[in-house]
């Protein structure tokens, strides 16, 4: 099997002719039937030996609307590039090379120097479209923000959704605004300096409008996940499966120029072979890459805590980050208090020094949440390939009112996270709406059409809920107003502690931007902390002293600071941030006692002595 992109795939060939390919192996007829007006036209495909249908037809350009008939029965195109009317609506031909780009000049970011932005495009703007986030991107580049995430794009049933129930994994939701949309985005984006990454799912197919296995054995019951069967990455005919995924990425890149991926929940993805789908997929892209020349990387999330997925040679899979949920799970359990679910295994300044200097907290030792020992040592992988948040879309939705890290914490804590975060040697990402403290929720939202599976999800959802400790019933998922409730409220960033918090947030990022200690991801570092007082010393380089304050009153302490003496560039307390004020010095050196405000963070760069 090559790794031309597209090479199975419907695609454009000139002058409205069009190339139809379909997997479909045990199927004993299949036909291209194209509808134009109201009427349909069948048209035979031809099979291969690999199960592959193809047919090419001369007046199939742009906007052409089809499906395939399987065996007598219809069924949309599971590589279709757009669903104009949905996940149970014909498949509609697109033009890739029709769009206008204007970011020739674009010449991509390296993983270590972006600051991310985690977006959910419905919920993000009272329109809930690519094209209504364009206006706001001039605020974000402002800010300091130089690539955004976007939640799954992929087509989902209905107008309102996560996007991890997409069932045509090459298609753009059609109420975001389609191909077009996204297009426009990513070209605008380019245009202001910001990279886009895009959140794919590689390990379920979504339950409405998911006629995937019509077509061929995508799925397979030798592997189980919590959405049913797993996706057939080592079984018979997987050669075909892993194509269709794999080209899908490379798809992502070329029509669409996204500049990287973040798989979803690879720890879902089931797969005992030699040479792991993951792997396949890595050596795919980058060659990919190299041959176009476009930078295009592979971020990974997981919660199986494994050195690995991010190790690069033949004993890793070498995804270019991953998402460190250590990180933030011993920050929240700091700050909140928590200590339900998987917050049991963290609470102490001793977890979250652990993840500042190594990532994975868990690594090998034996996890009280999961009853068993749990990950293995990551100290070999550098920083730079962790992406470290205080909050995301998970984090809140996953809880029973989702309520936000504003919602949990007082004002002070959240200058705090934002100081943990983006004064950290790993890559930041924070979640829309956390730079001036967003109120509203983030609730689990959907809009299926099928009473039955209606009533599944809030049955499922309320199950999952309680096992997870949570009382109560939670927001209806399929409820309009869940959805509405879930949408920031962007003005709130002009006023009061709201506008405050912003401007710390955008220090914070220029700090880390443009002062030669912080800059950028990786680095050296050194930690230390005092446990009682819930205190964490970082020292970034030799230049940056950093005081993380977890403590919730107000106390002196005796600091050590490094050799040299220290100068105070930034200090949450202080009251231009609507603090309580400082008590901290304007100098430092050698031992020092410090009076501490409770939930701060402070940093001192070093003086440099002329003469």
């Amino acid at each position: 099997m090559g790794s031309h992109p597209d090479k199975y795939l419907s695609r454009h060939l000139a002058h409205g002719k069009r190339k139809f390919a379909v997997w479909a192996p045990f199927k004993d007829t299949v036909e291209l039937v194209k509808t134009e007006k109201g009427r349909k036209a069948f048209y035979p495909m031809a099979e291969d030996d690999r199960g592959y249908w193809r047919t090419a037809l001369d007046d199939a350009g742009h906007g052409a609307r089809y499906r395939y008939r399987l065996d007598g029965v219809e069924r949309a195109d599971p590589a279709s590039h757009f669903q104009p009317d949905g996940v149970f609506g014909p498949s509609e031909a697109v033009d890739h090379g029709s769009f206008n780009w204007t970011d020739g000049n674009w010449k991509g970011l390296a993983l270590p120097e972006m600051v991310i932005y985690e977006i959910h495009t419905g919920t993000f703007t009272p329109e809930g479209t690519f094209r209504s986030i364009i206006p706001r991107l001039e605020e974000l580049a402002d800010m300091g923000i130089n690539a955004i995430e976007l939640m799954p794009v992929a087509q989902f049933p209905g107008d309102r959704n996560w996007g991890y129930d997409g069932v045509f994994p090459f298609s753009v939701q059609n109420t975001y605004g389609g191909p077009e949309g996204l297009k426009t985005l990513v070209n605008e984006c380019h245009g202001k300096g910001i990279a886009v990454i895009l959140d794919v799912v590689y390990n379920h197919f979504g339950p409405e409008g998911n006629f995937i296995e019509d077509f061929g054995p995508y799925l397979t019951d030798r592997h189980r996940t919590p959405w049913g069967n797993a996706l057939n990455f080592d079984g018979p005919h997987s050669d075909e499966v892993r194509d269709f995924f794999i080209e899908n990425s490379i798809h992502w890149s070329k029509n669409y120029h996204i500049d990287a991926l973040r798989l979803d929940a690879v720890h879902g993805i089931f797969d005992f072979s030699a040479r792991p789908f993951l792997k396949e997929l890595k050596e795919r892209t980058e060659a990919y890459s190299r041959e176009s020349g476009k930078r295009f990387f592979l971020i990974a999330e997981s919660d199986l805590n494994d050195p690995a997925l991010l190790r690069d040679g033949p004993c890793g899979y070498g995804m270019d980050a991953g998402w460190c949920e250590d990180f933030h799970h011993s920050l929240h359990a700091l700050l909140t208090g928590e200590r339900n679910g998987y917050y049991a295994d963290f609470g102490s300044a001793a977890h979250f020094v652990k993840s500042l200097e190594e990532g994975f907290v868990y690594s090998g030792q034996y996890s009280a949440y999961r009853k068993k020992r749990f990950g293995a040592p990551s100290t070999d992988i550098p920083k730079s390939r962790f992406i470290v948040f205080s909050q995301n879309h998970d984090q809140a939705g996953n809880r029973m009112s989702g309520e936000r890290l504003g919602g949990l914490v007082p004002f002070e804590a959240l200058k705090l996270a934002a100081g943990a975060v983006l004064l950290s040697p790993f890559v930041p990402l924070l979640f829309m709406g956390e730079e001036y403290g967003e109120r509203s929720p983030f609730l689990y939202f959907t809009s299926h059409s099928g009473e039955a599976l209606v009533e599944a999800v809030r049955t499922g959802r309320k199950r999952e809920l309680h096992d997870s400790g949570w009382q109560g019933d939670p927001p209806d998922p399929q409820s309009e107003e869940t959805y509405i409730k879930s949408k920031i409220t962007w003005e709130l960033r002009y006023s009061g502690k709201h506008a405050a918090l912003l401007r710390f947030y955008k220090i914070l990022i220029g700090l880390r931007k443009n002062d030669p200690a912080l800059m950028e991801s990786g680095g050296a570092i050194k930690t230390g902390y005092i446990e009682k007082e819930k205190v964490v010393f970082m020292e970034r380089g030799e230049a940056a002293f950093i005081i993380l304050d977890f403590g919730r009153r107000p106390r002196t302490i005796r600091a050590e600071f490094p050799p040299g003496e220290w100068t105070k560039a930034l200090d949450s307390a202080e009251t231009r941030w609507q603090g309580p004020g400082s008590g901290l010095p304007e100098l430092a050196s050698s031992s020092v006692e410090l009076r501490l405000s409770g939930l701060s963070v402070a940093l001192y760069e070093k003086r440099t002595i002329i003469g």
